[in-house]
């Protein structure tokens, strides 16, 4: 099996197979998540594939109460407002993620260095959410706490 070319549709594809990856630069060895064809810190394009743990602590967040169209089909908004964050994997890189498994009613009660794990929701036709459309904004995976 060929190795995929660092782009955005082969990391979906990953995503779609329940593995995150990150690009690691061989002269710097910088990982980046999501990945990049080239390494932002020292400009060289010499990136390989990398597979993250999942795991990481929780960096920053913020709780929305006013939300897309597509996260109130999910039952989000005034009433039970989400939690996004800045998640600093154990590898290094940052990404941002939708929180689960936190209450974002109440911001004051979530920890900054909250340990959390990768979940990647399953997929249901009897949920809007995940619609079997590629398109579809709704996130490929969220971290829990762990």
């Amino acid at each position: 099996m060929t190795t995929p070319r660092i782009s955005d549709r082969s990391f979906e594809q990953f995503l779609a197979e329940k593995r995150l990856m990150g690009s690691q630069c061989a002269s710097c060895s910088k990982i980046w998540v999501p990945p990049r064809p080239l390494c932002p810190d020292c400009h060289k394009n010499d990136m390989q594939w990398v597979e993250m743990a999942g795991t990481g602590t929780l960096a920053a967040f913020t709780s929305i109460s006013i939300c897309p169209p597509w996260m109130a089909q999910l039952g989000f908004g005034r009433e039970n407002p989400y939690c996004t964050g800045v998640v600093r994997l154990d590898e290094g890189p940052r990404i941002v993620a939708r929180i689960d498994g936190v209450d974002a009613r109440h911001p004051e009660r979530i920890d900054i260095g909250l340990p959390l794990a990768i979940r990647f929701p399953d997929k249901r036709p009897d949920t809007p959410s995940d619609a079997s459309d590629d398109a579809s904004p709704e996130p490929r995976w969220v971290f829990a706490h762990r």
